[in-house]
């Protein structure tokens, strides 16, 4: 297992549309593990693979207290989604430190292969729920400031880029130090 670096938002590469996963190899089951450990380790719910830049379709979730039930979906595809619908206030690993409200629906029904390749619905609700919709929005290129205003998108773009240009800043001082 490795940890991945994950992908800060404006970086274009966060808009690519994740392709389907053909077989789960090996190298399928690598990257799941990756992602496991990545995403501990960032202490994050939930990660996509476009977010540690690999476009294939692969989620991995954990919103267990012990923060030891991960939830493996590849290929994931929404069956049913309920009618009901709830502003949560979400946050995301590749636009760390922001968080903001996000109307998603309250339950949704998904159909996904598991890390041995057999396919599997799951039933979510709640946080469980957000967190697949959240995800799966990564799959398609979209992440969640994209439904905020456009003001507030700027915003955060801005606050995000500044930060990055500082981080490196720091990071040449330390270099040259």
């Amino acid at each position: 297992m490795a940890l991945r670096t994950i992908l800060s938002y404006p970086d274009p590469r966060l808009h690519t549309v994740a392709r389907p996963v053909q077989e789960v190899d090996a190298r399928i089951r690598t990257l799941v593990a990756d992602m496991i450990e990545t995403m501990y380790d960032a202490n994050g719910i939930g990660l996509a693979a476009t977010q540690i830049d690999v476009h294939e379709r692969v989620v991995v979730i954990d919103v267990s207290e012990e923060r030891n039930e991960p939830l493996v979906l590849i290929n994931p595809e929404i069956t049913w989604a309920s009618p009901e619908k709830v502003v949560n206030e979400e946050g995301c690993l590749s636009v760390p430190g922001i968080y903001d409200g996000v109307e998603r629906s309250t339950a949704v029904k998904v159909r996904a292969l598991d890390a041995q390749g057999h396919s599997r619905t799951i039933e979510a609700e709640g946080l469980l729920a957000v967190c697949v919709q959240h995800e799966l929005d990564h799959l398609l290129g979209k992440v969640f400031v994209e439904y905020l205003s456009p003001l507030k998108r700027n915003r955060i773009k801005t606050k995000l880029l500044k930060q990055q240009r500082d981080d490196e800043r720091q990071a040449r001082r330390r270099a040259e130090a």
